[in-house]
């Protein structure tokens, strides 16, 4: 038996994909970039609103400089990990700034997002404990649930009802339960009703941990998430979250007020044996992470485009998830058309992300927009109209009535 034979099904799927799609939605290449919103792709100009770069802050002239300065200062990798040789003072000097931006204790930096979410949850949950994971959740917390050996017990997406009803259902079972949530979820962009699981959380007596990927830097007054949004931040226990969406750079974090946080430095494997990140890639991310705080006029222009574009995409007769957030996706009815879909918009001038099942909530394919403050007005309702020239060159039917 060939290696690859366990792929097969992956590979038929991909090659019935490419006869229906000219270019790979999943290997699509920036070949230059003009701006945050704007780059070349296939040798055009085409419009970004598939990069969760939600502030446009990858761009930044102070990210750019810091990072070349601290480049020059310390090189361009630390070629170790955080309990080798891989600690530098700017990356203590970062995990202070985000501790005290969410007003916690304690920060430990990971080296990517998915290394954060993967490593607190495999590491917070053993095999004696309970974890109550939200059915959307990322990928990242169902690796590390699988990694952590502890009973994993899914939950309906955000049905606070449904996770208080499962947690009861334990009764006096002894081990710990930990509740892992997220702020907005990354496929349709829906946020979660928080100040329900916070209340569920304090009846059963359980640990809650919310992952802030797509909501820092974007709600709450601060820009803390949603837990600052919906004022429960004394109720989580412990926040995840990454760099590579409002903070423009790559690596993540979890904050805590837990006294003994420190003490996971030496238990988390994807922290313990991951190199740690490059000094140029902290130094952008503390210049970046100044900016989140003293310019909250990002944030609400975010919130602007997106209502913009929001209310546009339903007017037209698309149908969207239920929320505005900074992810807005339309949902289509089958595979192929949503390859044709994505396939048109790109050739009419904007880059967008294609997710397929079985990566979707519901089993449909959606195309996924990420809506960023840097985005004008006039790109909003140009790639509105881009939506509506391909639903009509691909043959989707609008419910505009």
């Amino acid at each position: 038996m060939d290696i690859f034979t366990k792929f097969k099904t992956l590979d038929t799927a991909f090659e019935q994909l490419s006869a229906v799609c000219k270019h790979n939605p999943f290997g699509t290449t920036i070949e230059k970039l003009l701006s945050a919103t704007v780059g070349i792709i296939n040798g055009q100009e085409t419009l970004l609103f598939g990069t969760n770069n939600y502030l446009g802050l990858s761009q930044s002239d102070a990210a750019r400089h810091a990072a070349s300065e601290a480049a020059l200062k310390y090189g361009v990798g630390t070629t170790g990990s955080r309990i080798a040789n891989g600690t530098y003072s700017l990356h203590q000097e970062l995990e202070h700034d985000l501790a005290k931006f969410f007003n916690r204790r304690s920060c430990m930096v990971f080296s990517t997002g998915y290394q954060a979410t993967l490593g607190m949850v495999s590491t917070l949950a053993g095999k004696d404990d309970y974890l109550f994971l939200d059915a959307d959740c990322h990928a990242s917390i169902y690796d590390g649930s699988r990694m952590s050996q502890a009973q994993i017990i899914r939950f309906r997406h955000n049905d606070a009802d449904d996770l208080r009803k499962r947690l009861r259902r334990l009764g006096d079972i002894p081990g710990n339960k930990l509740i892992v949530v997220e702020g907005v979820y990354s496929m349709f962009g829906d946020v979660i009703p928080l100040k329900e699981f916070t209340q569920v959380k304090k009846e059963e007596k359980a640990c809650l941990m919310i992952d802030e990927a797509h909501s820092f830097g974007i709600f709450g007054e601060h820009g803390r998430g949603i837990a600052e949004r919906d004022g429960v931040e004394a109720d989580i226990d412990f926040t995840v979250g990454t760099f590579s969406k409002s903070l423009g750079t790559v690596g993540g974090y979890c904050v805590s007020d837990h006294p003994q946080m420190d003490l996971l430095r030496l238990c988390t494997r994807p922290y313990m044996f991951t190199a740690s990140l490059p000094p140029e890639v902290i130094a952008a991310t503390k210049a970046n992470l100044e900016i989140i705080k003293n310019h909250p006029e990002l944030r609400h222009q975010l919130h602007d485009n997106a209502s913009r574009f929001y209310h546009a995409l339903r007017q037209a007769g698309f149908l969207t998830g239920p929320d505005i957030s900074s992810v807005i996706s339309i949902i289509l009815d089958d595979v192929p058309q949503a390859a044709r879909f994505w396939n048109r918009v790109l050739e009419l001038g904007a880059y967008i992300n294609l997710s397929l099942p079985p990566a979707t909530p519901d089993n449909r394919p959606l195309l996924r927009a990420s809506i960023a403050a840097a985005h004008t007005t006039d790109q909003i309702d140009k790639l509105v109209q881009i939506y509506i020239q391909a639903a009509q060159d691909v043959g989707l039917t609008l419910n505009n009535k």
